[in-house]
């Protein structure tokens, strides 16, 4: 329900651009440990970067699958990718890509912090077009009997 609230709430900022954004989320998914209010701090961060990211008419897709004992959250946008000689900094504090004055560099150094504090992990690949970010949540393991 946050990642859906979350999504709702940046369509706003997408309609102001003209881009899509889409979520999909399987099926009957396990629950996932985790603290709410810090999880959707990073949906927000995440989607709001790739927000940041695509052109006018872009497009953002959500999804939602289980994988393993995990639940996996993916954030694909299709903006120009993340440029090889950055990829090992851009979870850095202070460290950003925007114009002065649009971003602190931040964003996604809380989301790492936040991502970890909640026993998960993050990840991402990028080449121009298409750039995933990929949250990983534990399962409760009294949900290991589902599927």
């Amino acid at each position: 329900p946050g990642l859906r609230d979350t999504v709702a709430v940046l369509k706003s900022k997408a309609r102001e651009k003209s881009a899509a954004v889409t979520l999909e989320v399987e099926d009957d998914l396990p629950k996932v440990r985790g603290w709410v209010g810090e999880l959707n701090q990073v949906w927000g961060n995440l989607i709001d970067n790739a927000l940041d990211a695509v052109a006018y008419g872009g497009r953002i897709d959500v999804h939602v699958a289980r994988k393993e004992q995990s639940v996996v959250v993916g954030i694909v946008d299709n903006g120009p990718g993340v440029a090889e000689e950055i990829r090992n900094r851009i979870f850095d504090p202070f460290f950003t890509t925007k114009p002065l004055g649009r971003g602190t560099g931040l964003g996604l150094d809380i989301v790492r912090r936040l991502v970890g504090h909640n026993d998960a992990t993050i990840d991402f690949e990028s080449r121009p077009g298409r750039t995933e970010f990929r949250v990983t949540l534990p399962m409760i393991k009294g949900d290991l009997a589902k599927g």
